[in-house]
């Protein structure tokens, strides 16, 4: 796909739920693609380069310390990371910064329901994150197709739809 043609998929499905005096925006896609090769877009360095909102120094795939670099054109912001739990290819949870995140896999025929826990500190919060988080996933799901787009992070996401994405998600997340 050329770039400039990209437009992001229909939203995922998307709540926000109370975790003590933070909150966790859940996001949940269906993929084309089976666990290990979700798995290993999630963990390998070289693809998440190619999709995320940040730059890995190593694998994922397993427990320990890593730093995570959030690019923004030309800027790139180091924060900690330590990967808590790392099940293949079923559970990736780690730390970001002052943030937490937990990927959940789970098989569907051919594909995988995957399923975002991202804690963050404010309820208001959770339509911007789920936005970015949208067009991150859409890439990525160009990526396994064999279709790459190249990442869209920063202040970028902005000229890919990611203003109506987070007004649509404020929608979503504000009815009863």
């Amino acid at each position: 796909m050329q770039r400039d043609d990209f437009r992001p998929g229909p939203l995922a499905d998307v709540d926000r739920v109370p975790v003590g005096d933070r909150w966790d925006l859940i996001l949940v896609r269906e993929l084309r693609h089976p666990p290990e090769r979700v798995w290993a877009a999630l963990t390998d360095p070289g693809q998440l380069a190619e999709w995320a909102p940040f730059l890995a120094d190593r694998d994922l795939g397993r427990t320990g310390d890593a730093t995570l670099r959030t690019v923004d054109g030309d800027r790139a912001d180091p924060a900690p990371a330590t990967v808590r739990r790392a099940d293949r290819p079923r559970l990736l949870e780690y730390t970001w910064g002052d943030g937490l995140l937990r990927w959940e896999l789970a098989p569907t025929g051919a594909g995988t329901t995957l399923t975002l826990r991202h804690r963050i500190d404010r309820a208001d919060l959770a339509p911007m994150v789920a936005a970015g988080w949208h067009l991150c996933l859409d890439v990525a799901g160009h990526l396994l197709d064999g279709d790459p787009v190249g990442p869209i992070r920063g202040a970028e996401a902005k000229d890919f739809g990611w203003a109506e994405l987070r007004d649509a998600y404020a929608e979503r997340l504000d009815r009863p």
